[in-house]
């Protein structure tokens, strides 16, 4: 049991050159998703506090939807639901596309968190301070570079404790890759208890080593926050 218990062990953190293991999995499924949902975030949350209900009327569309309903259920859509549509299937490159479980995954996280960060970042374009944005205009700029040089830049660095919040929750959410067959921690940890029947030893090392990787994330989120809203910090006399 320990031989089989060591050599599933191995299926967590190392590679025997041909599978990737399941930690690289989550990280590439966590980071891809993230990067993802972060690009298209930022121009939805401009589009979101729009005073133009044409413009913002789908992002809000969007997010509810999104946000609305289940990651479970979307990812089931992805995978199964518009494979199973014939018209899907008659497109060469749809077909390519919808058939691997991987490309389903990452395109419903991606959606997914996009949507949630996009209502993080409009909350921190809407507290922006009046004063910084009369400044700016005042200063001569035009919307769009007041936009990039002023109220993306300060929102951003608002946005970043609840973003970080977000981003530890997707680490969470990455445990339904295991729907799609994709072998993350979790779906290695269930092939584990699978072959050893050693549930505990199982999914008590695929618990340690999200643990592991959130405390990582922590860490590295309360480092940004000290470098980069240190200006918020109360000043010393």
């Amino acid at each position: 049991m320990n031989e089989i218990l060591q050599q599933y062990w191995q299926a967590y953190l190392w590679s025997d050159g041909y599978h990737i293991t399941g930690v690289a999995m989550t990280l590439w499924l966590l980071t891809a998703s993230i990067a993802i949902g972060f690009v298209l975030a930022v121009p939805l949350a401009v589009a979101r506090v729009s005073p133009n209900p044409l413009i913002r009327g789908p992002v809000w569309f969007y997010t509810y939807v999104f946000r609305g309903t289940p990651l479970y259920i979307q990812l089931l859509v992805f995978y199964t639901g518009i494979y199973s549509i014939e018209s899907v299937r008659a497109q060469p490159l749809l077909d390519a596309f919808f058939r691997e479980g991987i490309n389903c995954t990452l395109l419903a996280f991606a959606l997914n968190t996009c949507a949630y960060t996009v209502e993080i970042f409009a909350g921190a374009i809407r507290a922006t301070p009046y004063g910084e944005i009369e400044a700016a205009r005042a200063y001569g700029m035009s919307s769009f570079t007041l936009y990039r040089r002023v109220i993306l830049p300060s929102a951003l660095r608002r946005a970043l404790p609840y973003y970080s919040n977000e981003v530890i929750l997707m680490l969470h959410s990455t445990t339904l890759a295991f729907t799609a067959t994709v072998p993350d921690i979790l779906k290695v940890a269930r092939d584990v208890n699978s072959a050893t029947y050693a549930s505990f030893e199982a999914f008590g090392i695929a618990g340690a080593l999200y643990a592991v990787i959130v405390f990582a994330l922590v860490w590295l989120f309360r480092r940004g926050e000290q470098r980069w809203l240190a200006f918020l910090k109360p000043q010393a006399h």
